[in-house]
């Protein structure tokens, strides 16, 4: 399976085993997803007296809100929905009824952690009727989009609007749109074996305690879901990009990209719909940690080297971190090798024509085409780079940062300002890019351009000559 160093390969054993040492887990599984495919497996301690293997099975807890979060998003695509609903469209009656779905994704609803009653983690589930019964004032804690504040019981009711729209269970519908495409056979609503059993570790003593692990009924979409290192290797592999038909890949980026940060300016996590993304050591991974008495879980992948790791364990609390360091020993030791550049076949003259170096302001830019499709800005200072699509008509269309989603327009002699881009070279001469009313000029607040205030007639001078009235 393998086809990392045999030294890097012992390095991510050495990792896992130091931790279901010094952790004391009766077992903890890993594995390395590295291109969409499994790379590494490793596991220390027993399960029924064996050792674990790929294929057997733990809780993971939260995890299963990122297979929720999908559902939804399916629902958006096809139009039954849309992130920016207040609840009340899709399910009536309920206190956080003004709250969109995007806030019930992302922790921002405002809504209680858990629901009302004994801890639903540890007792057997209601159904949806008795859920939404203890459903009061109180379920309210903050308003929405003001602060991060994680929810569990805002999952159980994203599961029961994705229960409404098809018709069947939560359920029914996962397994249904994701688990069968995918293949995700090893990812089960109760324990299939061979399975782990879940324990809580006695913390002065080398003991241990089983711990119960119940139906959660309603609350099953936050938290209910058994799997393996294999099927969630799959799993790391979607969250990366490889969705198999299963979302779009946009969507999917609208999922990772991150709604709120739970702690700024210097943040380190933070929480888009569905997804966890953190910020460690100069990467950003996205995923999810999962945790349910006897059972903690973590997946994550570093979306731009595409290199991944999942650790399981059967232990209620002491293992974390692990799958950040596997990630981080892979990086390390052996480094991704950038894309091999290939020319293009062809250019378009129009595309050439831009590329090069702009000014915006005093400010210098330079504009540099990547492959056919993508345009690139950068500061020529430094900075952020910022991405340009093209929309087929002489437009592009921003893909990152402050301009995402805002339009570069090749504005051209003659032409007003934002008005028609139609012609090429051989038409009239670019004059500036307009882009979300910015002018990027070829020379410095250049007065052949209509730049925002114009440009003093009296040109470039040193302090000791006044500027110009006009």
């Amino acid at each position: 399976m393998s086809d990392l160093f045999p030294s890097t390969a012992r390095s991510l054993l050495h990792r896992i085993a130091r931790e279901q040492a010094e952790a004391r887990a009766p077992a903890l599984m890993a594995g390395v997803v590295r291109d969409g495919a499994l790379v590494w497996t490793g596991s220390r301690g027993r399960v029924d007296d064996t050792v674990p293997s790929s294929d057997t099975q733990s809780r993971i807890g939260s995890i299963t809100k990122t297979f929720t979060a999908v559902l939804v998003a399916r629902l958006r695509d096809e139009g039954r929905l849309d992130f920016a609903d207040p609840l009340e469209r899709h399910i009536t009656g309920t206190p956080l009824g003004d709250r969109t779905i995007a806030q019930l994704l992302s922790h921002t609803s405002g809504a209680q952690a858990e629901r009302d009653g004994p801890w639903w983690e540890r007792t057997p589930g209601d159904d949806w009727p008795a859920l939404s019964s203890t459903f009061d004032a109180h379920t309210v804690k903050h308003p929405g989009s003001r602060r991060y504040h994680y929810s569990n019981l805002g999952f159980a009711i994203l599961g029961e609007v994705v229960a409404r729209h098809r018709g069947r269970s939560w359920w029914d519908a996962l397994r249904g749109e994701i688990l069968e495409p995918l293949e995700l056979r090893r990812t089960t609503y109760l324990p299939e074996a061979p399975h782990a059993e879940g324990y809580a570790v006695h913390p002065w003593a080398d003991l241990v305690l089983p711990e119960p692990a119940h139906d959660a009924g309603a609350m099953a979409p936050a938290g209910q879901l058994w799997s393996t290192i294999g099927d969630l290797a799959r799993w790391a592999a979607f969250i990366g990009g490889d969705t198999g038909g299963v979302l779009s890949p946009a969507t999917l980026a609208e999922l990772r990209d991150p709604v709120i940060l739970e702690r700024a300016p210097e943040w380190t996590n933070g929480y888009g719909l569905g997804l966890r993304v953190l910020r460690q050591n100069g990467r950003t991974m996205v995923g999810h940690q999962g945790s349910m008495p006897g059972f903690l879980a973590d997946l994550l992948i570093d979306v731009d080297e595409q290199v991944g790791a999942i650790t399981l364990a059967n232990t209620t609390s002491g293992v974390g971190g692990v799958a950040t360091d596997l990630v981080g020993i892979v990086l390390d030791a052996e480094p991704r090798l950038p894309a091999e550049w290939a020319p293009v076949d062809a250019l378009d003259d129009s595309v050439l024509e831009i590329v090069g170096q702009w000014y915006w302001g005093p400010a210098a830019f330079v504009l540099r085409a990547r492959g056919r499709e993508l345009l690139e800005l950068t500061r020529m200072s430094g900075g952020e780079r910022v991405r340009f699509r093209s929309n087929g008509d002489g437009t592009w269309i921003g893909l990152d940062g402050y301009y995402a989603g805002e339009t570069l327009r090749v504005v051209r002699e003659g032409a007003e300002r934002g008005g028609s881009t139609r012609g090429g070279p051989g038409d009239c001469r670019v004059s500036h890019l307009d882009l979300a009313t910015f002018t990027f000029t070829r020379e410095p607040y250049d007065p052949e351009a209509p730049g925002p205030g114009g440009v003093d007639p009296a040109g470039w001078s040193g302090l000791d000559r006044p500027a110009s009235d006009a």
